[in-house]
């Protein structure tokens, strides 16, 4: 039989990154990406569960162990009318390369109503997700969360002697905020979502704090963003302003401003890099609302906007405006502002790579997708080096170093 050894996720050698607080609880740890604060003035259940889901976020150590189980309660999101959705995979990298995965089988499922941001169900009993048979010898570890599920981790457990990994500190800070493409919607693995994709590349540690369907210029993101230490700041913004139709033309342009400043107060000199939004051929010229098709398929929907071309003109925003108007506000305080730049999001995701890898439900790309605009990401970093070198914050290839 196998003698195991059980590690703690708190108070032990294995360490959390990804998570700004960690909470411990009787149904396990939960690995929170939002500060107190903010988890204080969420305004409804959706955007509970969004924070609580461990995008980005993961467990690293180190062991001589050959097997490694980790011991979870995971919470499945099942849209109300759709069905539960497959089991989210869990990842072990092994020395930075070789990746494996494991599921949590038995799991909970939460109902969510996103137009109502109300949820309903229960966490899932304890579960062992197994992975595959380790190499021989000590070696570090990093154990990547399912971006899509609510996760409780109870304990890692092996059959070794478990330390702290020696390559997961000292790396520059990323901090990024976005929607439900930067939480991972699409994607087919944690390392497979954009933002991940382009910090592994370049070598920095990620603070992920996209959420899904709740990127809108709220003051709590904000403040956390201004909280947390970063080398980097990028704010990918636009398309849940559009999905929700939550501003127009004369009031979003100071809610960036109002999101800047208060960044600013915390980050005077950090880079900052304001992303429009990716290519989305049916909002890039009417607004939103948008909203699940009822008559597509439950087990494939697809979505839909019930904005008109003409609603443009009244103050709406269409994807192009909110790219017009995200332009001129970078513009305008870049005067005063050495450390801020714009990226158009169509660099990463455009029309050609629309055409080359379509969005199956015309709103996220799909897993290649996803890589696409990680890789894409990382090694535009250095084209923005003219905006930011003053900062001294990006070097070569795509890496971004400390010190800013």
């Amino acid at each position: 039989m196998t003698q195991w050894v059980s590690t703690p996720v708190v108070g032990g050698p294995v360490r959390v990154l990804g998570a700004v607080e960690v909470e411990q609880t009787d149904a396990g740890v939960v690995l929170h990406r939002l500060p107190a604060p903010s988890r204080a003035q969420l305004p409804d259940a959706f955007v509970r569960m969004c924070e609580e889901q461990p995008s980005g976020v993961r467990l690293t150590l180190r062991t001589p162990a050959r097997h490694l189980e980790l011991d979870v309660r995971a919470t499945r999101t099942r849209i109300v009318g759709h069905p539960v959705p497959p089991a989210g995979a869990y990842e072990l990298v092994v020395d930075g390369g070789e990746v494996l995965r494991g599921t949590a089988e038995e799991h909970g499922v939460l109902d969510l109503d996103p137009g109502a941001g109300t949820t309903s169900g229960g966490t899932g009993p304890v579960t062992a997700v197994v992975f595959p048979e380790l190499p021989p010898g000590d070696k570090d570890l990093e154990i990547w969360l399912p971006y899509g599920e609510l996760t409780r981790v109870v304990a890692v457990r092996t059959d070794g002697p478990v330390s702290r990994a020696t390559g997961s500190g000292g790396r520059p800070r990323w901090v990024h905020h976005g929607s439900s493409i930067s939480q991972g919607a699409s994607a087919d693995a944690p390392t497979g979502i954009w933002p991940v994709v382009a910090a592994r590349r370049a070598g920095v540690d990620l603070l992920n704090l996209g959420f899904s369907g709740n990127a809108v210029l709220d003051p709590f993101t904000a403040r956390a963003i201004r909280d947390q230490p970063a080398n980097l700041i990028t704010l990918k913004l636009g398309i849940n302003v559009v999905n929700h139709d939550c501003f127009r033309r004369r009031t979003f342009a100071p809610a960036v401003d109002g999101f800047l400043d208060t960044i600013r107060e915390g980050h005077p000199t950090t880079p900052i890099v304001v992303i429009s939004p990716i290519l989305c051929p049916m909002v890039e010229d009417r607004p939103g609302p948008t909203s699940i098709d009822p008559a597509s398929p439950p087990d494939a929907p697809v979505f839909r906007t019930s904005g008109r071309p003409e609603e443009v003109a009244e103050g709406k925003l269409s994807l192009g405006a909110i790219r017009t108007i995200l332009a001129d506000v970078v513009a305008r305080r870049g005067v005063d502002d050495a450390y801020l730049t714009y990226l158009d999001g169509r660099e990463l995701f455009g029309t050609a790579q629309w055409d080359a890898m379509p969005m199956p439900d015309l709103l996220h790309p799909d897993a290649a997708g996803h890589r696409h605009m990680g890789e894409r990401f990382a090694d535009l970093l250095p084209t923005l080096v003219p905006a930011l070198q003053r900062a001294g914050a990006v070097r070569g290839s795509g890496a971004v170093a400390a010190g800013a």
